[in-house]
């Protein structure tokens, strides 16, 4: 949240909790904070946590991994209650999940419950909504693939956008003019979408239809079972979890010599050696497994590689990270822990080794996550060291042949894994991957993948993956984005502030820059910048691979403060210039004021869509007449000419009681201007709003979760948005003084 987003949650839990109230007896300790980050298990497990937690007064709830809440009929789990109680009293509710189909469609029903109770009541009745909308995303897919509609197909247009409607459109769409027929599909395939229920509540993306991942390639190394390992595995009492982690059993026992005999070591260390160039990520279910594998590797061979586990701090796991990402001399191998790499991406690197195959095959795809991310520029190669017999060989068929989940993700998998999981277990004990009772189980979960991926194709969560990425809008604002990011006029712009306010900086390689608090700053501190000072970059690319590094962008809370230090101090709001020009008499007088167009409307509103922060700018001469069309302002600047402080501060002296009449004259001026730009911004904010109620109400006849609530509530706010445009005022920013030489 730091790093990407810049927002600074602060974490609690118990012990923090104890601290604020011992310090503020009465207070509760969940309003000490604008920003929290807490695990459910702390007011689940605490009557007094849930009920601070449920009366603090939250504007905005957010959960991750939302799938874990558990709802039926017959059991509802303490989460769930608590996420519950939560939504009834935030406006705002936001539930995350990556692996939404985890408990199946009673899964999003039960999300769907916690964010409109009223709407999503009866499951049974749900279920059959669901079934009704495969026909419609059938014929969206016709649409799409732009041939020509069967019969059964328009009737079905004709079933649900009405008779007229459909016509109209068949009959654009069956003409001569190909740009009339492409925006007759696409027409219809809108109001398709509109009528989609859940389509507004609940929102999906899948990789197919979101490019930028890599492809990926499993890379199997079979090799054989140790002796010892096979001794140690005889005993019936191990866990059956514990088998895929040979080295892991009676560790105390072996005092971590098992990397002496390990086939995996030895494999790994001929690795490093002939991919001496590359970056190798390896991940392993255990700290300790982490720990002795690089004490192996710098013991036996002299090889330092990086560190992360659940045990090491974030700043030293940061520091582990940087040496990692550095491509001239860091390390070329990082060791994680399974819960150590939790969090963390290293899109640079190509080359995952997966020492061991955890038992849950979202816990595999998490760990193939750490490379297979946006930004990875290289195909994935996945090593997989696992030994030819026994528990690993079994678990390495289940998840090649079976779920298919090295070479694609598996957004089934953990739904196969629960229902086959006594099966699993039962081949796990018996480690004979050649077996008839494991080809079963292979062969069996091959065929639930392949119904759940036809079902997933042709079933409502397509129609979902469409309405959630809607076209051409999101193009549009892609466009904008890269636009705005190609234009590259904010890292000239912060080299000038920064270099203004005395912050030093310093080139760190390509496309970044180092930054630190210099000895002549202007201020005691600078906004968003530590004592020690911080490594950013301007490109996304950049920020992409070293997480470490802070991407600026218009919208960085670095950015944001020294432009309202700028803004909102005495710095640069009033100076004196002298110009030659040749439409600018010697010893004459020009005084150019910036006006600046407040709108006080709170953020929510988003009042910057119809009245964006404006600049006005008026150019008077002494004659009290607007010049500054005659004059731009680059005109005046390519004429300028030096001016002793001296000099300007006695011209201003001499020059004051024409100055104050010019000032009041540009005042009386801005003013006059004012009403005109606010009529057409309240224009387009009543247009916008009209199309838009008159849209709800058009698709509250033929999709029930468009409620008459969320038609009132649009509507008041567009009257609070136009009462606080009503409110916006002038706020003179800058004043200069020009005289002609």
């Amino acid at each position: 949240l730091l790093r990407r987003f810049n927002l600074r949650f602060s974490l609690f839990d118990e012990e923090r909790c104890l601290a604020i109230e011992e310090s503020a007896p009465g207070d509760n300790p969940f309003q000490a904070e604008q920003l929290v980050l807490c695990s459910t298990d702390l007011c689940v497990d605490n009557q007094l946590r849930w009920q601070q937690t449920t009366s603090a007064g939250w504007d905005m709830l957010i959960v991750d991994e939302a799938h874990h809440l558990q709802w039926s009929e017959q059991l509802v789990s303490d989460e769930y209650r608590l996420v519950e109680a939560l939504t009834r009293q935030t406006p705002a509710v936001l539930l995350l999940t990556a692996t939404p189909e985890q408990l199946g469609r009673s899964g999003h029903f039960a999300r769907l419950r916690l964010l409109d109770p009223d709407r999503f009541h009866d499951s049974a009745a749900f279920l059959e909504e669901e079934r009704r909308f495969e026909p419609i995303a059938n014929l969206v897919e016709q649409l799409l693939g732009d041939t020509a509609l069967p019969a059964a197909s328009r009737a079905l247009l004709g079933r649900t956008l009405g008779a007229a409607e459909a016509e109209r459109l068949l009959q654009q769409e069956s003409g001569d003019s190909e740009t009339a027929r492409s925006s007759a599909r696409l027409a219809m395939i809108d109001r398709l979408l509109d009528r989609h229920g859940t389509g507004r509540v609940l929102f999906r993306n899948s990789r197919n239809r979101i490019k930028g991942f890599p492809e990926r390639e499993l890379l199997s190394h079979p090799l054989p079972l140790p002796a010892q390992y096979q001794k140690a595995l005889q005993s019936t009492a191990i866990p059956i979890a514990a088998r895929l982690t040979p080295e892991a059993i009676d560790r105390g026992r072996q005092a971590g010599a098992w990397w002496l005999f390990d086939p995996r070591l030895d494999w790994l260390i001929a690795l490093l050696r002939r991919l001496q160039r590359e970056k190798l990520l390896l991940i392993c279910a255990h700290s300790d497994t982490a720990r002795d594998i690089e004490l192996a590797l710098r013991t036996r061979e002299g090889i330092h590689a990086a560190l992360f586990h659940e045990a090491t701090s974030i700043i030293e796991r940061d520091r582990a990270a940087a040496w990692f990402a550095d491509l001239d001399e860091g390390a070329q191998l990082l060791i994680c822990s399974e819960i150590g790499s939790e969090g963390r991406n290293f899109q640079f690197a190509h080359h995952l080794v997966l020492f061991d195959l955890p038992l849950d095959p979202d816990l595999l795809e998490q760990r193939i996550g750490r490379l297979d991310r946006i930004g990875q520029r290289e195909k994935i190669r996945i090593h997989v060291p696992h030994f030819e017999e026994g528990a690993q060989a079994v678990m390495m068929r289940w998840y090649h042949q079976g779920l298919n989940a090295f070479n694609h993700t598996c957004p089934a998998g953990h739904t196969i894994f629960r229902q086959l999981l006594p099966a699993l277990l039962e081949s796990l004990e018996e480690a004979d991957a050649g077996s008839e009772s494991s080809a079963i189980l292979v062969r069996t979960a091959r065929q639930l993948l392949d119904q759940a991926s036809e079902t997933l194709r042709k079933g409502r969560d397509h129609l979902l993956e469409l309405n959630s990425c809607r076209e051409p809008q999101a193009s549009n604002l892609k466009i904008a984005i890269e636009e705005l990011e190609a234009a590259g006029g904010l890292s000239r712009y912060m080299e000038d502030l920064l270099s203004y306010f005395g912050v030093e900086s310093e080139e760190h390689s390509a496309g970044s820059l180092i930054i630190r608090p210099g000895a002549h700053m202007l201020d005691d501190s600078f906004p968003g910048l530590a004592k020690d000072g911080m490594t950013c970059t301007f490109e996304r690319s950049v920020a992409l691979i070293h997480e470490e590094r802070h991407f600026l962008t218009w919208e960085h809370p670095l950015v944001t403060g020294a432009m309202e230090m700028m803004v909102e101090g005495s710095h640069g709001s009033c100076c004196c210039s002298a110009v030659r020009h040749p439409g600018i008499k010697p010893g004459s007088m020009l005084l150019e004021l910036l006006f600046l167009i407040e709108c006080p409307a709170p953020k929510q509103l988003q009042a910057g869509r119809f009245l964006p922060p404006t600049l006005l700018r008026l150019l008077l001469d002494q004659q009290l007449n607007d010049c500054s069309e005659r004059f731009p302002r680059t005109v005046l600047t390519a004429s300028r000419v030096t001016l002793e402080p001296a000099a300007a501060k006695k011209l201003a002296q001499n020059l004051r009681r024409p100055l104050l009449s010019m000032l009041d004259q540009g005042q009386k001026i801005a003013a006059s201007m004012l009403p005109n730009i606010l009529a057409e911004a309240e224009a387009a904010m009543q247009q916008h709003y009209a199309v838009e109620l008159e849209r709800l109400a058009a698709l509250a006849q033929v999709n029930p979760n468009v409620s008459p609530e969320e038609i009132a509530a649009l509507k008041r706010q567009a009257l609070e948005l136009a009462e606080h445009l009503s409110s916006t005022h002038l706020r003179l920013d800058a004043i200069q003084l020009i005289v002609g030489i």
